[in-house]
């Protein structure tokens, strides 16, 4: 991509439309750590979509001493598709749809609604088991590094920054390894700047293609990764940990 065209892009052009570039989260982690470097130490906090996006998120953390803390979003899937989606819903209630895929799929207000409130209830119940009652950090004075491990649609990594901008922040970083190109450019349009190593294009794009290891991060392993900071999961400092 042209950083001269769209300046918030970064990306690494050696790494452009390749897959397998990384072995795991965590090495695609360290590769953004690179690229965030400025930010190294300062007041900055990572935010980590749960699930996939902790353990990049937190590689960032530790390597850059930042604060780690979640932003949970869910994608609103279909009845018949559970890795499909055609919205998403944020920790804060924020709703966000893709109006034109849902006439084409022509689900009825119903199935949405009952789409919308499922996916209310699963970000509600996964708030409460990783944030444990904790209150959201105060972002009015901080830059957020919002990280997930790879973007495809666009609709969770969007949806989270609308709640974002909600809850105060006002200079949004997005840090993500691997990304489609058009999503990505969209989503550039509502931050300060956007950091992905591995920009793709094509007819199609999945997230797993950029990892030579992919599988599912469970709740129980992003609970793992998040005590591992001092104070518990939330808006704490890194203790000493190894990737």
């Amino acid at each position: 991509m042209d950083n001269d065209s769209v300046p918030t892009i970064f990306d690494l052009p050696e790494l452009r439309d390749r897959v397998h570039v990384f072995r795991d989260r965590a090495h695609a982690g360290k590769i953004l750590v690179g690229m965030l470097e400025p930010n190294r130490g300062g007041d900055s906090i990572v935010l980590a979509i749960p699930a996939g996006g902790v353990p990049v998120g937190a590689v960032l953390a530790e390597q850059l001493s930042l604060a780690l803390d979640v932003a949970v979003v869910s994608k609103i899937t279909l009845p018949w598709n559970t890795e499909a989606g055609y919205g998403a819903v944020a920790f804060d209630g924020t709703v966000r749809l893709n109006d034109g895929l849902l006439l084409r799929l022509g689900l009825t207000k119903e199935e949405v609604g009952k789409g919308i409130e499922k996916t209310s209830s699963k970000v509600a119940q996964r708030v409460n088991r990783l944030r444990r009652g904790r209150p959201f950090p105060d972002l009015s004075k901080r830059s957020v590094i919002l990280v997930d491990d790879g973007l495809a649609s666009g609709f969770t990594m969007r949806v989270a920054v609308e709640a974002l901008r909600k809850a105060g922040a006002g200079h949004i970083i997005v840090g993500t390894p691997t990304g489609y190109r058009g999503p990505m450019e969209r989503i550039a349009g509502e931050v300060e700047a956007l950091y992905c190593p591995n920009i793709r294009s094509g007819l199609s794009f999945a997230v797993a293609d950029a990892y030579e290891r992919w599988s599912d991060v469970d709740e129980d392993e992003v609970i793992r990764i998040l005590e591992g900071f001092v104070g518990g999961a939330f808006a704490c400092q890194p203790a000493a940990r190894v990737f």
